[in-house]
């Protein structure tokens, strides 16, 4: 079963997400549990949370088409101490805030070296923020997020997230969410068939398709390899139609929430239409 959706608005509290996302006609939904410009926010009251799970109910979402996302300024594999301990201590509080809401996963960008520590040293210490938080938590699976490697960005080749995965304790904790735009513009040819064929044979053999806990459906503004992050619209961009079709027929994509991050938001109901179409009866 394919499930897709968008990141949708949780403007007014966390329980009208799930309104938002039945409203375009969405079968999955990503969200922000709290104001991601924010380190920290004021903690889910007991209403929220229940209107949370009830309008979860009431729309048929359960936790595997539910994909929430942290905010953009922790940093997991910061080179500093005090900004990586407030880094970890954000992610815990997002951790929990899932726990509290019934979700199962929460998707995040691994980290930046800042080009004050080496790669492996970087992906080494967010490695070990997962270990931590996971020890302080339970039920919910960090998923990490492969990036277009733009900067000092962690995260924009399967090794460097594998090497990741291999010092995460709980490997049944851990879990990856490919964005097709990131993938596409980090040096992956998810574009035509052959190097869609071919990425995701390095992604089975190098992560593995058993980690693969979701997927940001996003075309690019931005051509291959350039490891610039910049959505586009789906179909208006460099990667096209044939990169959303062939996930859309392959079960390797099923059963996991399959999220737009598209810009123009008013067309997230028409593209929700335009993937379902794509599916080869």
């Amino acid at each position: 079963m394919k499930y897709v959706g968008a990141h949708v608005s949780a403007e007014g509290g966390v329980q009208n997400a799930p309104v938002n996302a039945h409203a375009i006609g969405a079968k999955a939904f990503a969200l922000f549990t709290k104001n991601q410009r924010q380190w920290f926010s004021s903690p889910l009251t007991s209403s929220a949370i229940t209107a949370f799970r009830e309008n979860c109910e009431k729309h048929e979402f359960k936790p595997i088409q539910i994909l929430p996302h942290d905010s953009y300024l922790i940093n997991l594999g910061h080179p500093e101490r005090e900004p990586l301990e407030k880094s970890r201590n954000s992610f815990l509080d997002e951790m929990r805030r899932c726990e509290l809401l019934g979700l199962d996963r929460l998707n995040f960008h691994p980290g930046s070296h800042l080009n004050s520590i080496s790669i492996d040293e970087c992906l080494k210490r967010i490695a070990e923020s997962i270990n931590i938080i996971l020890a302080k938590t339970r039920g919910v699976t960090a998923v990490i997020e492969n990036t277009a490697g733009q900067g000092t960005n962690l995260g924009h080749t399967f090794e460097q997230i594998r090497f990741i995965i291999d010092f995460v304790e709980d490997k049944t904790r851990v879990g990856v969410c490919i964005d097709t735009c990131h993938a596409y513009t980090s040096g992956y040819d998810v574009k035509s068939p052959a190097g869609f064929k071919e990425t995701f044979k390095k992604f089975s053999d190098i992560i593995g398709f058993g980690y693969l806990k979701g997927m940001h459906l996003n075309d690019s503004k931005k051509d291959f390899g350039t490891r610039v992050d910049r959505h586009e619209n789906l179909g208006t961009g460099f990667l096209g139609e044939d990169t959303f079709s062939l996930i859309m027929n392959d079960d390797r994509f099923n059963d996991m929430p399959l999220i737009l991050e598209t810009p123009e938001e008013s067309l997230w109901e028409a593209e929700i239409k335009k993937l379902y179409s794509l599916i080869r009866k």
